[in-house]
């Protein structure tokens, strides 16, 4: 059995080119290597199995999501891992496009339950719990959290169904009337189980806990606390939400398909809502709008540049939706990080909230 709070410790002290290097060139290794990567290498104008600092990652350019989109995961994953794959294809929300798909082998699910367990202990969760997994599940990765509560913190889960990408296509439509009585519906299915079941904990997104504050308040309220995914949270929000919990958790992350960030405890009299990468597989840089090879400084605030190093996935500079406050960790921990996580952009066309 995984000791998560061994393997967490033990990501935490990697060091970031020590990592870069390892990671580069299993991926780029004529025999075991990915065949995207090795296909992508005769396009280079450099051998990738010289780079030897993460700072020069930044020499593959960003990574085209239309790559996620189109082609068979498999081919990110290294020739190393057995073929034929055997597991989980996971994609993205598919807010402003197709999905983008990629392949978790089980290296990278224990990583990122890892994680989860590592938040869950360090916000005052506590094991052997009844929780409501009240996120989108199916081919959303959020929707795994059912199996990192019930192998790594020893919970008994109830589900529900949800659809984000029909109530984002209604909103794109116009036809609010119908979003909002599918709202309705998802509120429904959450107030029935809180009702009914011993359910001490949920993991839900804020916009699904302003619904079901704003439709059914006492249920939230006698919650011992919720869980908090998504990328639309904002300090108001936090403190409202943590106002209706009375003294109970809420615990936040951030995060997609692509990688994770776990939430550490708010800054600054809880204006700044700080969340730190699943590192070193999973780091995070706030760039300039205008030249995404440019963090900007501690405290401002950019677009969120994510960069995924996992063993058997290798996803560099990709330029994410959001926006973020960059965040200065100090020396207690091995990188920067990201607050005050918003969409980069909100329209009709591009709908955020539920994910």
């Amino acid at each position: 059995m995984i000791d998560p709070n061994a393997l967490v410790k033990g990501c935490l002290q990697e060091e970031l080119d020590d990592w870069t290097r390892r990671v580069v060139r299993r991926h780029f290794d004529p025999d075991i290597g990915s065949p995207y990567w090795l296909a992508r290498a005769a396009e280079l104008d450099f051998d990738p199995r010289d780079i030897t600092r993460y700072a020069e990652l930044a020499a593959f350019g960003p990574l085209s999501l239309q790559e996620l989109r189109e082609r068979d995961p498999a081919e990110l994953v290294p020739m190393a891992v057995p073929r034929p794959l055997v597991g989980r294809v996971w994609d993205s929300g598919g807010t402003t496009g197709d999905p983008c798909r990629v392949f978790y082998t089980e290296s990278m699910i224990v990583h990122r339950a890892a994680w989860r367990h590592w938040s869950f202990r360090t916000e005052g969760f506590l094991p052997g719990r009844g929780w409501l997994q009240a996120t989108p599940t199916g081919p959303h990765l959020i929707g795994n959290g059912a199996y990192e509560l019930t192998e790594f913190f020893d919970a008994r889960v109830y589900l529900f169904d949800a659809d984000p990408r029909w109530a984002k296509r209604l909103i794109r439509m116009g036809r609010f009337a119908e979003a909002e009585e599918y709202t309705a519906h998802l509120i429904e299915q959450i107030a029935g189980i809180l009702r009914t079941q011993p359910v001490s904990y949920m993991n839900t997104t804020p916009a699904l806990l302003a619904a079901l504050i704003r439709k059914e308040p006492e249920l939230a309220a006698a919650l011992e606390g919720v869980r908090l995914s998504g990328t639309h949270i904002t300090a108001a929000m936090h403190r409202a939400f943590a106002k209706v919990l009375g003294g109970g958790i809420c615990g936040r992350s951030y995060g997609n398909t692509f990688g994770n960030c776990a939430g550490l405890p708010a800054d600054r009299d809880g204006a700044v809502l700080p969340y730190l990468p699943n590192y070193p597989q999973v780091t995070a840089a706030v760039v300039s709008r205008s030249d995404w090879t440019k963090p900007v400084g501690y405290g401002q605030i950019g677009q969120v540049r994510l960069t995924v190093m996992h063993e058997d996935l290798f996803l560099p500079n990709v330029l994410e939706r959001d926006q973020a406050m960059r965040y200065d960790t100090g020396p207690e921990w091995p990188c920067d990080g990201v607050a005050n996580v918003l969409p980069l952009q909100i329209s009709r066309a591009t709908p955020e909230g539920f994910y």
